[in-house]
């Protein structure tokens, strides 16, 4: 109630944008964090770390990245201005302050944590797809994102999908007139940086990949600002021949605290849609198997992915009977995860929750700003159950009308996920 109280009453701060230098806190895949500096200034600032001073290093300069083929068709090539500075720390650092402000370094124990996916506003010239960006009723990400930033989290986790601004708008599109668009850092920024600032400065995040950030579309910007691995040549998806390598990493477990963890894997190969491909389908089983190594090193974990592993949906989009499982991962068996308490993802543009009797609970939480899907998928268990045996579904709510978010927040015994509108309405809750 108290959530549902904060979330509906608290007012919306105003979004800064174009703020110079904008920061924020990643989890890293080595334990320990690192803090992002986007700078307009020659050289990289010093921080304050537990009262000593830390300079920032070089991750990306400004620069004009080459033009790469794409599925959207942009053909302008990615233009960055500013600099890109990090810091790692260690998950043991307390405090980190630049220029006097502090920043949200991580707790030892996370308890609160906000789930967004799916935040783009899509321009795409394929599907004749223009949302409306200046309108906060069809693309309510800043607010979301504010919103979500007055419940004070503990951590901020993104499953993917940042960018959707891939064509430029129509001139018969009053809607998205002289909208910013494209894969440099103005897309970038008007598509993510700019409405996402508050809940930036309010907790760190965990950044999952999506498939938008793969290196054929916005890797570029992916790698150069929100990836939390190291930025080396080969991985920077300049070069179409090293995008293996560039749309790649291995899972990586973040600790939360008092036995509880998050399993990060990209598996971004899947987006690329060569599933007979030996090195690709080799790659995904590698990772899948390492999900289950990490996750049996802690009795409570949560496994998070772009890609749901396990929705719940309508076959063909159509009501006739439900498919459980993703597309994207077929041919690729998902290892037993009994320490697993929830698979948590995005892609699909919707809300789901789907507990099930013989596999990990799976959330998804796609509904953050995209335009969203045609609902395809059943709403409740009932319905499901009615066109087809859902066993083992044992419970199930979609939400696919409503943009939001939801908040996971721990109890004595278990989690609770709470789901809100853009507004700050409750529309569900739930026990995991």
């Amino acid at each position: 109630m108290l959530l549902m109280l904060l979330a509906a009453l608290a007012p919306i701060p105003s979004v800064a944008t174009g703020v110079s230098p904008q920061t924020w806190v990643e989890m890293a895949p080595d334990g320990g964090s690192t803090i992002r500096i986007l700078t307009s200034a020659e050289t990289c600032p010093t921080l304050s770390v537990d009262g000593h001073r830390r300079v920032s290093t070089l991750r990306a300069a400004p620069e004009i990245l080459p033009t790469r083929s794409n599925k959207a068709q942009v053909a302008d090539p990615a233009t960055f201005t500013h600099r890109v500075c990090e810091l790692r720390l260690p998950r043991t650092a307390k405090h980190a302050r630049l220029n006097g402000q502090a920043l949200p370094l991580p707790a030892p124990r996370i308890n609160r944590i906000v789930l967004i996916g799916d935040t783009g506003c899509r321009l795409k010239a394929s599907e004749n797809a223009w949302q409306d960006c200046q309108n906060t009723a069809q693309w309510p990400f800043a607010a979301i994102a504010a919103r979500a930033a007055s419940l004070h989290p503990d951590l901020v986790l993104h499953v993917g999908d940042y960018l959707y601004r891939e064509s430029p708008c129509p001139t018969d599109q009053q809607n998205c007139a002289n909208t910013p668009w494209g894969y440099g850092e103005r897309g970038w920024r008007a598509d993510f940086l700019d409405p996402a600032a508050p809940l930036l400065a309010a907790a760190p995040w965990i950044m999952v990949r999506g498939n938008h950030e793969e290196c054929a579309r916005a890797g570029q910007g992916w790698w150069r600002l929100l990836d939390p691995h190291a930025l080396q040549p080969g991985n920077d998806c300049r070069d179409p021949a090293n995008d293996p390598t560039g749309d790649h990493t291995e899972p990586f477990a973040v600790s939360l605290g008092g036995g509880a963890q998050i399993v990060v894997a990209d598996l971004i190969e899947l987006a690329s849609g060569k599933h007979g491909d030996t090195a690709i389908n080799a790659a995904v089983d590698h990772d899948l198997a390492m999900i289950a190594r990490l996750s049996s090193e802690a009795p409570d974990t949560f496994v998070t992915a772009h890609f749901p592993f396990n929705p719940v949906l309508w076959q063909d989009k159509t009501p006739g009977s439900i498919v459980i499982g993703s597309k994207p991962i077929k041919g690729h068996d998902l290892p037993p995860l009994p320490h697993v308490r929830a698979m948590l993802a995005g892609h699909i543009h919707l809300f789901q929750y789907a507990r099930f009797s013989d596999r990990p609970t799976q959330v998804i939480t796609g509904f953050s700003g995209t335009m969203e899907d045609i609902p395809s998928a059943p709403a409740t268990l009932s319905e499901a159950a009615e066109k087809h045996d859902a066993a083992p579904l044992t419970a199930l709510t979609t939400i696919g009308e409503k943009f939001g978010y939801a908040v996971l927040l721990r109890q004595s015994h278990g989690w609770r996920l709470t789901v809100f509108s853009a507004e700050g309405e409750q529309l569900g809750e739930y026990t995991l």
